[in-house]
């Protein structure tokens, strides 16, 4: 899936000689936390957080004698004097996988989403990420999930899928993850079922182990794997 298809497009922005008051305005009355700062022409030139501003406010330790003197630097302080000067950005032709590693690797919350010519197209977001994956998991739908523990080899998965479809049952979704046991995957499906009663004696009958979906734990993931059965 293309970061275009899943960012947000309508972005409220700012330019470099907006105060930093107004951009905290903003930032509250939307109820959010990253401000991209353009150009006249659209062009992307820095970014600001709520972090940033929190950060150029003065201390609530201060003395009395230093709160007139803050008072008036912060009304001549300017976005552009605290943004992140050319921050990180993705292209919409980059995928939301692309940016989920990145988010993770750099620690940031959103990302612009600029063109070739370093035009803003649009801001990605973790919650615009979150959104996406309900979409493509197809969890908005009322339905069961099974995590199912499989060999790692090729017709693993058809096998499930035939037991499934023969049930006459539809998918949300088909996730295969790692599984801390060499040898082994676990296959996450999203079943738009309530009544898995018969799949799952199925699925044990030919070998299969099924495990308590809230009970898989990350902490117990090998670091490095390869990728799940065909």
């Amino acid at each position: 899936m293309f970061i275009d298809r899943s960012m947000t497009k309508k972005v409220i922005t700012v330019g470099p000689s907006t105060g930093v008051f107004e951009a905290r305005e903003i930032m509250a009355r939307n109820k959010f936390r990253h401000l991209p700062v353009v150009e006249e022409d659209g062009t992307l030139i820095g970014i600001v957080t709520d972090r940033d501003i929190r950060s150029a406010l003065p201390s609530a330790f201060i003395g009395e004698e230093e709160i007139e003197r803050e008072r008036e630097r912060l009304a001549r302080l300017k976005v552009g004097d605290i943004m992140t000067r050319n921050p990180l950005t993705v292209s919409p032709e980059n995928t939301i996988e692309d940016a989920l590693l990145l988010i993770q690797r750099m620690h940031v919350g959103a990302f612009p989403v600029v063109d070739r010519h370093g035009k803003l197209r649009g801001i990605l977001s973790i919650r615009d990420l979150v959104r996406a994956f309900i979409n493509v998991l197809g969890i908005e739908e009322p339905g069961t999930f099974l995590c199912i523990v499989a060999e790692h080899k090729v017709g693993q998965l058809k096998k499930i899928v035939d037991v499934i479809t023969e049930e006459r049952i539809s998918f949300g979704s088909v996730l295969v993850a790692r599984h801390w046991e060499e040898g082994k995957r676990a296959i996450f499906t999203y079943l738009l079922t309530t009544n898995v009663i018969h799949v799952r004696k199925k699925l044990e009958a030919m070998g299969f182990t099924l495990l308590d979906p809230m009970k898989w734990s990350l902490d117990q993931l090998p670091r490095t794997g390869e990728e799940g059965p065909e």
